[in-house]
């Protein structure tokens, strides 16, 4: 399978670079997986398309002002570092795999500077990709610190800059630990979740935080050939029974964002059952996958080329997709992350 095959034209003016005032007012596209037909409506509509008994399931991650802007001790040189994944986390410092720009100089034993001295950072070591570890020194809370000093890991094609940084929140991000956020659950409300919950839908909390996976462009020429980074998950017993429910009574698991996806469909046995766990994956869901918990899906739309539209496209079919992004582009929806929302049901 080509990477090529999930191509598709975007005009560049369609790449939502700030977030709507309302977050419900969103275009909503409503793809049905089985014929491949197509409606449209509007983001609050969502309440009509679920039903009493489905499973709505959430990712509670929290986005981490993750990119850091410091200098080379010795040299004074600048560097920019972006937080991706904790590995651990020791008493007076914690150790992270980052992404690191220039990163030809930031060699083993590197000491980094950021802020006033009050954040400071050691390369201790150097992946086969490119990526450093670094264990970072401080005194006090980390996450405060964190919230000084560094900024919003906006994605590149973002380039206005975000005014409340809560937009680039989910309105139930509980959990610190992702580098961005998962986008299709901007859209909703504390009122649209009420609603659902009071229609009858249970809603049920996971978490992923989201890595390197959402900056990382396939560039094997082969699907098949490409790598997923790692993330960490957590299901807990709560939304393993929520979700066991819906399931067991033949109601729908309805994912909110790809990260909701991957999650589930690390953690479910082949019978389509959960329980409660945690761990890393690297699940790659392409076209050829066959789904065992999740039944529909809201996302936004995505990169051409991407893993998300290859998991979509494992979803609803690649033909289906593709003829509902140039659906959505001849009907000028909004694309990425700020953008408009697709329900695949």
């Amino acid at each position: 399978m080509n990477v090529n095959d999930f191509d598709y034209e975007l005009p560049q003016e369609l790449i939502a670079q700030d977030p709507l005032p309302d977050r419900a007012s969103s275009r909503l596209l409503i793809l049905d997986k089985t014929t491949g037909a197509i409606r449209h409506d509007t983001f609050r509509s969502i309440t009509k398309e679920l039903e009493a008994g489905d499973c709505l399931v959430i990712n509670n991650t929290r986005v981490i002002p993750a990119r850091l802007f410091g200098l080379r001790e010795g040299t004074g040189a600048l560097i920019e570092v972006l937080l991706l994944k904790r590995l651990d986390k020791d008493q007076g410092s914690n150790t992270w795999e980052c992404l690191v720009k220039p990163g030809k100089k930031a060699r083993r034993g590197t000491r980094l500077i950021f802020g006033n001295g009050e954040l400071k950072g050691t390369v201790t070591d150097v992946a086969e990709d490119g990526n450093r570890r670094i264990r970072f020194e401080f005194e006090g809370i980390f996450e405060e610190i964190l919230d000084r000093l560094g900024q919003m890991p906006l994605p590149p094609y973002i380039t206005h800059e975000l005014k409340d940084k809560e937009r680039y929140q989910t309105v139930y991000a509980r959990y610190d630990g992702s580098a961005a956020a998962p986008t299709a659950g901007l859209h909703f409300t504390e009122e649209l979740l009420d609603e659902l919950k009071a229609k009858g839908v249970s809603v049920a909390e996971i978490t992923l935080h989201v890595g390197l996976g959402t900056f990382r462009p396939v560039k094997a020429e082969k699907v098949e050939e490409h790598h997923m980074h790692s993330e960490f998950y957590r299901v807990d017993a709560e939304a393993a029974e929520l979700i066991n429910r819906a399931k067991s009574s033949g109601r729908r698991v309805v994912a909110v964002g790809t990260t909701s996806c991957r999650t589930l469909e690390s953690a479910a046995g082949e019978d389509g059952s959960l329980s409660p766990c945690s761990g890393w994956t690297d699940i790659f869901i392409y076209p050829g996958y066959r789904f065992k918990i999740v039944d529909a899906l809201i996302t936004n739309f995505h990169l051409p080329k991407s893993t998300l539209v290859m998991l979509v496209s494992a979803l609803a079919g690649r033909d289906s997709v593709l003829n509902a992004y140039r659906e959505a582009v001849k009907e000028r929806y909004r694309f990425f992350s700020f953008g408009d929302a697709m329900l695949i049901e």
